[in-house]
């Protein structure tokens, strides 16, 4: 790589953080919601949104020139990326933007250094009394989380139907499971199985809005309360939330609970063991960050089930940044 390339890669690193905080702002004001069929000034916009219209322009223009939107003279009109920045788009990612572009992730990694300084999750700064017991206080900013987890979760969870054979089990157990997307879409191709939704009292509360015959609502604390009996115990983006010894007792929680026939299915990114870029080394350092967990190979999930008497079997590259580590009771 020559001298000119090394200096424009560094450049585009070094104020990488210009292009995403204006796609977070657009998708807080709800540009995307504003602008329909018909190409749009950014005057016209922002009359709709309450914001300024030469600004706005020059963000559209920025975010336009990258694929998101399109720009035609001063008018602005959708693109296939900007559209799924609309609340109403099936695979909307709004609130996915939103939440990445909320006060605590920003806050968090305006002070890294602390992170890298002492080894501790900045967010033990910024909400040191715990990320979800800052959403339990603040339910509209926990709504974003738990839309933007469901709008991420969309390829995740299509990905595991794909690629994870389900029918050999009667009653399945989505351990943390938010809202109970994942669960859903799994009983909807196993007919004959049940499944239990299992979470904090408020995200249960809000589950039960859409009620089914075949999913039972269990509130409770994977770190105090007994946890179903069950077949297969998924836990999709929840042990990377934790450390390793925290990771450690929500498995020997599920241990406790799982027949010797069981099987467990950790759904989460795992750490390629390979030199180049990979979304699980990313979202590693977002985990660092904001929850004081990690991302983990292969070996380390292996260390980790065997900590809590289960053995991994293998794991399945969903192709979509995500694996599914399955395990068995020893």
């Amino acid at each position: 790589m020559t001298e000119a390339n090394l200096f424009y890669t560094l450049r585009q690193i070094i104020t990488g953080h210009i292009l995403p905080r204006c796609l977070h702002v657009i998708a807080e004001f709800g540009v995307a919601d504003a602008l329909d069929e018909t190409p749009r000034t950014a005057a016209e916009l922002a009359s709709k949104i309450g914001a300024n219209p030469e600004a706005l322009h020059r963000i559209l223009t920025l975010l336009a020139a990258n694929g998101i939107f399109e720009a035609h003279g001063n008018q602005f009109s959708h693109s296939p990326a900007s559209r799924l920045l609309r609340s109403d788009h099936p695979q909307s990612m709004r609130a996915f933007a939103r939440m990445n572009g909320s006060e605590i992730n920003w806050t968090a990694y305006g002070i890294m250094e602390y992170t890298l300084r002492t080894g501790l999750s900045a967010r033990d700064q910024v909400v040191p009394e715990g990320v979800w017991e800052y959403f339990a206080a603040h339910p509209d900013k926990g709504q974003i989380f738990n839309q933007a987890m469901a709008a991420r979760a969309q390829a995740v969870v299509a990905g595991v139907i794909a690629n994870y054979d389900f029918s050999a089990f009667d009653r399945i157990a989505d351990i943390g499971g938010g809202l109970g997307h994942l669960l859903r879409a799994v009983l909807a191709t196993t007919p004959n199985a049940k499944g239990v939704l299992f979470d904090l009292p408020h995200p249960i509360e809000k589950a039960k809005e859409i009620p089914s015959e075949r999913v039972t609502f269990q509130a409770g604390d994977f770190f105090k309360d007994n946890l179903p009996v069950c077949d297969a115990y998924m836990l999709m983006d929840i042990l990377h939330d934790w450390t390793d010894d925290n990771a450690s007792e929500i498995l020997k929680a599920v241990r406790r609970a799982a027949p010797p026939h069981a099987k467990v299915l950790v759904i989460e990114a795992v750490i390629v063991d390979n030199p180049g870029p990979h979304w699980s080394k990313t979202q590693d350092v977002h985990m660092m960050m904001l929850t004081g967990g990690r991302q983990r190979s292969r070996q380390q999930h292996e260390r980790l089930f065997a900590s809590a008497g289960f053995s991994l079997v293998r794991v399945i590259d969903l192709e979509t940044g995500s694996s599914i580590v399955e395990a068995v009771p020893v």
